[in-house]
């Protein structure tokens, strides 16, 4: 069984309501195409459950919601593939404490949102139990209000505890040479170009195209599909091959 852990955050883009966000929402659109078992385990502030929750628990998947205290908040835009992002308010720090009984075995995608979600010891306590796949824009999205701002201070140690690791092309810059973080499989996505896949010292371009719809959440798919791929046998170039098209599907729905 695969669990997908995250805030929730509330989205807000120009001339729309408010919308639902965070890895486990997005995540769990791509799970409700896969039609595979799995848990969604996502946080937010008590005060907005009634709004944000909904939507992901009539995506199918079981949901088990974790009181928090803080909604993560987030105003953007795009100009194609580019995304000019605020951060409006913080989500929730996840401690070991926060984490419900999952059985052992089996993957575990944490999606956070900036760098404060998932702790090194956080991580740790469940790497303990599943193979972790690590959002990567939980290591360099500084933890701050204001414009999105991000920088490799994050603690090199967590990646000892990840198994798969996503990171955006930005993310991937501030980083550096994904081939030499010592993470099995780093998957750096492109947008609407595609992914490239790094494992054991190789890199495998993986092609996509440009279709309409809104990207928010392409990414969340992505890594979410690329899991269930892997869990499921595929290789991980076969893994990214699968979630690039879980992600056209969802672009054209």
């Amino acid at each position: 069984m695969i669990a997908l852990v995250g805030n929730l955050s509330r989205d807000l883009l120009p001339g729309e309501p408010p919308r639902v966000g965070g890895g486990s929402f997005h995540g769990a659109r791509a799970l409700q195409r896969l039609r595979v078992p799995a848990r969604i385990v996502a946080r937010c502030a008590g005060a907005d459950r009634d709004s944000l929750l909904p939507p992901v628990v009539r995506l199918g998947t079981p949901v088990r919601f974790v009181q928090g205290t803080s909604t993560a908040t987030f105003s953007f835009s795009y100009d194609g593939d580019r995304r000019t992002m605020h951060i409006d308010s913080l989500g929730d720090t996840w401690l070991p404490g926060d984490l419900p009984e999952l059985p052992a075995g089996g993957w575990a995608h944490l999606a956070p949102l900036s760098r404060n979600d998932f702790p090194l010891e956080t991580v740790a306590a469940l790497a303990r139990r599943r193979r972790i796949s690590f959002d990567g824009q939980g290591l360099v999205r500084a933890a701050q209000e204001g414009p999105l701002r991000l920088d490799a201070n994050f603690d090199r140690e967590t990646l000892r505890h990840v198994w798969v690791l996503k990171l955006a092309e930005e993310e991937a810059e501030v980083i550096g040479d994904p081939a030499s973080l010592g993470v099995r499989e780093v998957i750096v996505t492109h947008g609407s170009r595609g992914s490239t896949v790094y494992l054991a010292g190789r890199a495998e371009f993986v092609p996509a195209r440009a279709l309409p719809g809104d990207p928010t959440g392409a990414g969340d798919a992505f890594a979410t599909s690329y899991i269930v791929g892997r869990n499921a046998g595929f290789s991980p170039v076969g893994a990214a091959q699968r979630a690039t098209a879980v992600v056209a599907s969802l672009l054209v729905r």
